[in-house]
């Protein structure tokens, strides 16, 4: 089955992302084709600083790797790097209802958040639709709030097909529900843009400032509390063994859940969890030569594919002749 997700180089990667998408994308490489891209296009709606794009784009690449992607096992590129993604876009966008994208709620509530509102930002789910369609992904993981894109990558491929003959797979969401949205500091989903993140590479005095910062009730120690209430408990959720969290689950309800110390133990299971990678990541971004050989590797692979796709939605639109 085809498998394909991306992931923007907009900041610090954090564990929202790592549950949300990239831990699910790294389990598929041995069974699945996968398809794994660094949206930098899409980051554009958001970074307009040269330096930090392009240093993000590095930055994100070499994240995957030190998390445990082989980059011989998937197809692994920076999205920028296939124009016809560019191409397939506009050709999507003239077959696109207005209603339809004015429908996605993405845009309004990054525009509330404080992101310029821009025609990139608006047609994003457009974009992301030819990133999809453009591989002939089967089935993409997104998490709860990208699901409304991946239905336009739908109904966009459906129109397409009743007006061109078939030419795209209709792609299929995979959402985890127990990681779909991973909780932020404050509640609120776990997004850069919020500011509420915990960064997968962050360490020392940074990261246990960021985990004590989790919000949490004035609830006394002894006192019993709803753990589907908590932010904590539903980080916690996310790293300790089942043994653990029904040890901690009773200390809620029974009361004695300590929000301090539950904290300390969730910052050593982020250390035990993450510690490696770290290491890993600082050794690949001291040779950027070779992160960028792999990812024009993974540029050739991903061209190969997309080259096919394109002909065939020019050839159906009369754009051959």
């Amino acid at each position: 089955m085809k498998i394909l997700s991306g992931i923007q180089p907009s900041g610090q990667l954090h564990i929202g992302n790592y549950f949300g998408m990239m831990q699910t994308m790294i389990a598929h490489m041995e069974s699945d084709e996968l398809y794994v891209f660094i949206v930098d296009l899409h980051a554009l709606t958001s970074v307009r600083e040269r330096d930090k794009l392009a240093n993000g784009t590095l930055e994100a690449a070499a994240d995957f790797l030190a998390l445990g992607l082989d980059p011989d096992k998937c197809t692994f590129w920076v999205q920028s790097d296939v124009p016809e993604v560019c191409e397939l876009t506009w050709v999507l966008s003239t077959l696109a209802p207005m209603g339809l994208i004015e429908r996605c709620h993405s845009y309004k509530d990054k525009v509330a958040k404080g992101i310029a509102a821009s025609h990139g930002l608006f047609s994003y789910p457009v974009l992301m639709a030819a990133d999809i369609l453009l591989y002939q992904a089967e089935r993409v993981p997104v998490g709860k709030d990208q699901k409304q894109h991946l239905e336009v990558a739908r109904d966009l491929a459906i129109k397409f097909n009743n007006e061109y003959g078939q030419t795209f797979v209709v792609p299929e969401p995979a959402i985890d529900e127990s990681t779909a949205i991973v909780p932020g500091l404050d509640g609120q989903k776990m997004s850069k843009s919020y500011g509420n993140t915990i960064p997968i590479f962050m360490e020392g005095k940074e990261l246990k400032k960021r985990v004590m910062a989790i919000e949490t009730d004035a609830t006394p120690v002894d006192a019993p509390k709803d753990p589907d209430k908590c932010n904590l408990y539903k980080i916690m959720k996310l790293f300790a063994s089942k043994e653990r969290m029904a040890e901690i689950h009773g200390l809620y309800v029974g009361g004695g859940a300590a929000y301090g110390y539950l904290k300390l133990e969730l910052l050593e299971l982020l250390n035990e969890k993450f510690g490696a990678a770290r290491k890993k990541k600082a050794e690949l971004l001291g040779d950027p030569a070779m992160l960028r050989a792999i990812l024009g590797k993974g540029r050739d692979k991903a061209r190969e594919k997309a080259i096919v796709t394109l002909d065939l939605v020019r050839d159906r639109v009369g754009l051959k002749y």
